[in-house]
């Protein structure tokens, strides 16, 4: 029989010093952001909007974000897949709760395994990718 041993969970100073590191990436670019953090069990750990963020930021910050957890892949990979003959196409509209294929939604992992995501809205996708990355990194 062969043990598995888990990853230690994202925590509420992990998902504080991705929120920070996305909102200084942002800020070196002259963006203003909101960010969200979930747990792998998709549970809200941090969320900040920017005084000049635009207030539907931060509902799309959380959808990104919650997509990426629950395909487990970066939105900017996704994009194509909901495109017309795409994979995902039919996807963003058979579920409850909408998900969001724009870039900007990354996977958080420690150990090789799933442990939250985070998602970045107030750049241009490209942007919000960058800017999320250098989150997910800040603790690498």
């Amino acid at each position: 029989m062969s043990v598995t041993t888990a990853a230690a969970p994202l925590t509420t100073q992990d998902a504080d010093v991705r929120v920070t590191a996305a909102r200084r990436a942002a800020e070196a670019a002259g963006v203003a952001v909101s960010v969200t953090v979930l747990d792998a069990g998709g549970h809200l750990l941090a969320f900040r909007r920017d005084d000049r963020a635009v207030l539907i930021s931060g509902e799309t910050s959380t959808r990104k974000a919650y997509t990426a957890l629950h395909l487990n892949a970066p939105t900017a990979d996704l994009v194509d897949a909901v495109q017309p003959g795409g994979f995902f196409h039919a996807l963003p509209t058979a579920l409850d709760r909408p998900l969001l294929f724009i870039a900007g939604g990354v996977p958080v992992r420690r150990d090789g395994r799933l442990i939250g995501t985070i998602g970045v809205v107030g750049g241009a996708p490209e942007q919000d990718h960058v800017f999320a990355t250098a989150a997910v990194e800040a603790l690498a």
